[in-house]
């Protein structure tokens, strides 16, 4: 780490002698002498266009580029939409001008939003839009899309793919407007090519339905549209990677697009063993991609990579999006998959109980092996500008079977052995998940309002047949033993069929100015049926058992009326609501004929301000209740004694828990500098919050059931800093956070009521720097500090600190020559002795590019030194668990990979660098 540092040291010190430049001003309307803000302004070489700086302007108009470069000529170009672009040619002779007033004229014939366009500015603000020029950064020639938003200012892609912009997550990625792939954004992100790529647009995410009413959307969650480059929209492109290794490791892929305008076509498909599901791939790993980045979170961390288990997983997938005539939009898309996991762990675990501590140690083995099958559609038709209907069907069926083995033994606090289990389970498992959603949609003129109505039902069953076999051995201070034994068939099934119905209105009280009515009524019924048969003595399953039987009934009906005033501005957006939701609930357990019913009314509130001070910087508060209604299996009186040695009994007297939700915070990105600045909060407070209440008798057999109980507090805070910048050919950034979480869980243990108290604080800092696309290098580290303390064990603290170090380098010299490198070292403290508290994962792929850089041949290896371990430490309300899981082992593979692709009539060829 310390070479590492040193490095980064080195690097950034060449900032000192690079030429850097300051240039200021202020952009006006030249008729009425007012600020424009948001106008887009950069400096680019007059020689080549190359872009060196850009900067948007503020509220007042002002504006400062910063950058360093060795030029004495720098063009500056001005954009702003419907005004005619403007240029200056600035020398740089001195290295800080400030350019006082400059006046842009109104563009003649141009209606709104639309940009006269000399030079492509990188970046343009829109209203509620920040659209990036792919075109103006760079990247290497064979770039994909995710390449490119590394690229992007407070963009920040993590290892694992997921993507923010400035701390603020992305959940959709849209190719035109539709979905590519399905729901999974990094199909997207790593197989577009940035060659076809024109536009990146961000937005707050919007449902279909407020995208079509106008109505605002999500601003704590962003969208990420792609536009295709017009002649680039009518082709295809595909690639095919294929690889064999050591210890019978492969991998195979494929996955094609055919674009023709507003028709697109896609197919994938994978087989391989090495734990990946085959859609996300990673340009220099493949399939086996990036396993360095590990999250730690308060009360556990893990080392490894890869994942629990060992898992061999072929897919397939087909999606098709149609448009006609502008008014019929057709998405529908089938995926396939199945999954065989291998699993092994060995658990130790510390129970805290006021009459005295006691022990768990458990070892397992499983194999799962799964079909899956889904399918959704989406069909869209405008009856006219001012209607829509819309209908989105989603069909999820699973089949399988599992077969698992369990042996554990527990012990009390003088760790003598009190009770002994072995279980084994071969299931036959089936699923199905029928989902549809039926919308309808009026707008009501230009300025916001509108009616919807809608329909949704929810359809599910499971089907579950066990063969289950256990002995149970409990030890009585004599010494003498009791011997239990089952054999026993279970033939579980659930259904839920729930059905909504429900309308919204949004009538407009004054400018920016709507009061929100909506009532929605739902019924549902979700019935539990559980026989369990004892083989009987000529080895078949017909002997009925009525005491762990069950078959229960449960019927719920909802009524939500709501009313809300909302206020939604460009710079204030203020929304008070509330409403009343009443529950009815009908439990019928048809076996034994006892019925109980309930009946919860619940009044809820809701409350949001969001202030934008300024482009990229909001503050903004929020405060919410919502109620949560028991499941079926915390409310049947039937024991689950499918672990013998933890009896489960749900309780038909629970009540619904109150949640209260506040979230606060602060955020800015200043595009003078590059930098970014986040600070967040957020509470949860829980009333009649359904928690377990556990006995254990003198063999340290449990029982637990479920009751209320008030206290329940979560929490956290935290922020951070990031900056980028650009000094000649190398670029920088950094970005430093810490995450602090606080827990207040209540309970019963042993009869007696608890308090846990857990703490953690989790610093962070990553650094990454890239020469001329050729270097790229991320050194990173954090750190994990739990406390957690327990009011029945005063004498009590779990205290441990957890580090993670990782170093990920890629180098793409000499010229076709591609050298990853993913190393990551994870240190967790205070585990049990026998556990590995070191992990350290080291990848390495070396790749060759040739035939126009469409073709790779790679050398990769995972896990080089031999050294992965799965190790993780939990800590909950009432026990400290150490956890050590089977994960994949070293292995050397050779892959071939081949690209194929053809825009606009023409096959396209990569430049040279």
């Amino acid at each position: 780490m310390k070479k590492i540092l040193f490095l980064w040291l080195i690097l950034t010190s060449l900032n000192l002698s690079a030429q850097r430049f300051e240039i200021s001003g202020t952009l006006t309307d030249q008729a009425s002498g007012q600020p424009l803000e948001s106008a887009t302004l950069f400096v680019e070489r007059p020689t080549d266009s190359s872009l060196v700086s850009y900067t948007i302007s503020n509220q007042e108009g002002k504006f400062v580029i910063e950058g360093s470069d060795s030029s004495t000529q720098l063009r500056l170009v001005a954009s702003y939409a419907g005004y005619a672009q403007y240029t200056q040619l600035l020398n740089l002779e001195e290295r800080t001008l400030d350019l006082g007033t400059i006046s842009m004229q109104v563009a003649e014939n141009l209606l709104e939003e639309v940009m006269v366009v000399g030079t492509r500015a990188p970046v343009t603000v829109k209203r509620d839009t920040l659209e990036f020029n792919a075109a103006s950064f760079n990247t290497r020639p064979d770039a994909n899309l995710e390449d490119v938003l590394k690229k992007l200012p407070g963009m920040e892609v993590a290892s694992d793919g997921s993507i923010t912009i400035n701390g603020t997550p992305v959940s959709r990625v849209l190719v035109n407007g539709k979905e590519f792939f399905g729901s999974d954004p990094q199909i997207a992100t790593k197989n577009l090519p940035k060659e076809i790529v024109d536009k990146i647009q961000v937005v707050d995410t919007k449902t279909k339905e407020e995208e079509f009413t106008g109505k605002a959307g999500n601003p704590d969650d962003k969208t990420i549209n792609i536009t295709l480059q017009e002649d680039k929209n009518r082709g295809y492109f595909a690639r095919a990677t294929i690889g064999g290794g050591t210890d019978g490791r492969y991998e195979m892929s494929g996955i094609g697009n055919y674009f023709q305008d507003d028709f697109r076509i896609s197919i994938l498909g994978s087989s391989n063993n090495i734990n990946s599901s085959g859609f996300s791939f990673d340009e220099v790993f493949d399939m086996m991609g990036r396993r360095g980045r590990r999250v730690m979170q308060m009360g556990g961390g893990r080392g490894g990579g890869g994942g629990a288990g060992i898992t061999k997983s072929e897919t397939a997938g087909l999606n098709l999006t149609n448009d006609w005539n502008d008014r019929y939009e057709v998405n529908g898309d089938y995926f396939f998959g199945r999954n065989d996991t291998e699993t092994r762990s060995n658990v130790q675990a510390e129970y805290f109980r006021p009459g005295g501590n006691y022990f768990e140690n458990s070892t397992s083995s499983g194999n799962l092996v799964n079909d899956s099958h889904r399918a959704s559609a989406s069909f869209e038709v405008e009856l006219d500008t001012l209607t829509k209907i819309s209908v989105r069907p989603s069909l999820n069926i699973n089949n399988g079977w599992s077969q698992s083995n369990q042996t554990t033994e527990r012990m009390n606090q003088d760790r003598e052995l009190t009770n002994h289990s072995e279980t084994s389970d071969n299931q036959e498992n089936y699923s199905s998940n029928f989902n549809n959603d039926l919308n309808f949609i009026r707008r009501f003129g230009s300025r916001g309002a509108y009616i919807q109505a809608y329909f949704v039902n929810d359809n599910r069953k499971q089907e579950n047949d066990n063969y289950f076999r256990s002995e149970r051995i409990t030890y009585s201070p004599e010494g003498a033993e009791d011997v239990e034994s089952r054999n026993q068939l279970i033939d579980q099934d659930n259904h839920h069929d729930e059905y909504r119905i429900g309308f919204t209105q949004r009538s407009v009280l004054a400018e920016d100015l709507y009061l929100d009515l909506s009532y929605d009524y739902s019924t549902q019924t979700a019935s539990n049926v559980r026989n369990v048969f004892d083989m009987d003595e000529d080895g078949t399953f017909s002997n009925f058992n009525e005491e762990l039987s069950n078959a229960f009934e449960l019927k719920s009906i909802k009524h939500r009326p709501n009313l809300g005033i909302n206020y939604e501005s460009q710079q204030w957006r203020i929304g008070v609501g509330g409403g009343y939701l009443s529950t009815s609930l009908d439990n019928r357990d048809q076996i034994t004929g006892v019925r109980f019913d309930r009946n919860f009314n619940n009044v809820y509130l809701n409350a949001n301000l969001r202030y934008e001070i300024g482009r990229g910087s909001n503050l903004w508060f929020s405060y919410r209740n919502d109620t949560d209604i028991p499941s079926i299996n915390q409310l049947q009186p039937v024991a689950d004694i499918t672990n013998p040695l933890h009896i489960v009994i749900g309780n038909p007297e629970l009540k619904p828990s109150l949640r209260h939700n506040i979230n606060l915070g602060y955020r800015n990105f200043d595009w003078s500098t590059r930098s970014g600045f986040m600070m967040y909060g957020s509470m949860t407070l829980t009333d009649d919050q359904v928690v377990s209440m556990t006995t254990e008798d003198e063999q340290n057999i449990s029982t637990t059931t479920y009751t209320n109980l008030d206290g329940g507090v979560n929490g956290n805070v935290g922020g951070f800093y990031s900056k980028r910048y650009k000094v000649n050919n190398h670029e920088f950034d950094y970005r430093l956070g810490t995450g602090v979480n606080y827990a207040r869980q209540v309970g019963f243990a042993g009869g007696q009521r608890y308090t846990a108290k857990r703490y953690g604080i989790s610093p962070d800092v990553r650094l990454s720097y890239n020469y001329m696309e050729l270097v790229e290098l991320t050194p990173r580290y954090g750190l994990s500090y739990n406390l957690s303390t327990y009011d029945m064990n005063l004498d009590r603290e779990e205290e441990y600190t957890n580090h993670t170090i990782g170093f990920e380098a890629t180098t793409y010299w000499p010229e076709n020559l591609v050298f990853g490198n993913d190393i990551s070292y994870n240190y967790f403290g205070n585990v049990a002795p026998g556990f590995d508290p070191t992990a350290i994962l080291w990848n390495v792929s070396l790749g060759y590019q040739f035939l126009d850089e469409k073709a790779t041949l790679k050398v990769k290896v995972y896990d080089l030194l031999n050294e992965n371990v799965s190790t993780s430490r939990t800590t909950g309300q009432d026990f400290v668990r150490d956890t050590e899981e089977l994960i994949l082992k070293q292995y050397f593979m050779l892959s071939f990979t081949y690209k194929l692709d053809k825009f606009g009539g023409a096959s396209n060829s990569r430049r040279g660098r």
